[in-house]
């Protein structure tokens, strides 16, 4: 024990009076290849390359921003919705048999419970020192197959998915932006009344008559008669047939869609 200079009695302890201990790395020499202290010098690297990829990540989020898509439309029926790439396998399991309709808490929380619950078993199935893959069956089994059944599902999913469908119905049109044509609808009009009556012309037209899956119908140049022929026969993603109304309610719509003439 250290006595005289130096020492201060505090209660029935004795401490240094000067107890603050420069900011030396330890010595790592008995260690090979670890030589490095953890503060500041390693930590410091780390924070320089952290900071390269920080900088990485802003400039591609400049170059290639994400992609902007309309408003939400909960009138727009015909919507695809469609989870972002990592969740695509997940997705794709609610469209088998087994997993979706009834059987819907099976791919959404069965499949995925066995899946992940299987990952939290690992350590405990495999708990040797080895590190080399053939030397730990069990582990490399599961990754394996969860690696395999991960590529299968999104590439399944991949391949059912009309991707050019989900990116048309994202675009930015007119009626989002506010550039609706100049149109005065006269709602008490009968063709107004039968339009409104029709949920198949509301569900691709929108309510408003701006469109929603389907074209707009303000500032159209179609004719009563080419309005007539498309409603009867259908054209382009336009079904044939889908009016359910009388002969004399479809020649009154389809005058009261040709007079929605933009004003000149």
């Amino acid at each position: 024990m250290q006595r005289g200079k130096g020492m201060k009695f505090v209660g029935d302890s004795r401490v240094k009076a000067n107890n603050r201990m420069p900011n030396v790395p330890k010595d790592y020499s008995e260690y090979p290849g670890k030589t490095e202290a953890f503060w500041p010098d390693f930590l410091l690297k780390e924070w320089m390359v952290g900071a390269v990829f920080l900088i990485g990540y802003l400039l591609l989020t400049v170059a290639h921003p994400s992609p902007l898509e309309g408003p939400a439309d909960p009138t727009n029926a015909s919507y695809i919705p469609l989870p972002d790439w990592y969740f695509l396998s997940m997705y794709q399991l609610l469209k088998y048999s087994y997993a979706s309709g009834p059987y819907n808490v099976i791919g959404a929380m069965v499949i995925p419970g066995i899946a992940f619950g299987s990952l939290a078993l690992v350590p405990f199935l495999d708990r040797t020192p080895e590190r080399r893959p053939f030397k730990r069956p069990l582990p490399t089994a599961f990754m394996l197959l969860a690696i395999a059944a991960l590529i299968y599902t999104t590439w399944e999913s991949v391949q059912a998915t009309n991707w050019e469908a989900v990116h048309a119905q994202g675009e930015i049109t007119d009626k989002h932006l506010g550039l609706l044509p100049d149109v005065e609808v006269d709602e008490t009009s009968e063709g107004y009344e039968i339009y409104q009556a029709q949920a198949s012309c509301i569900g691709c037209h929108g309510g408003d008559l701006a469109g929603v899956s389907g074209p707009m119908l303000l500032g159209n140049e179609l004719t009563a008669e080419e309005v007539q022929e498309v409603i009867v026969n259908g054209r382009g993603g336009m079904p044939a047939g889908a009016f359910t109304g009388t002969d004399e309610e479809l020649q009154v719509l389809a005058e009261f869609i040709a007079g929605l003439k933009e004003a000149e």
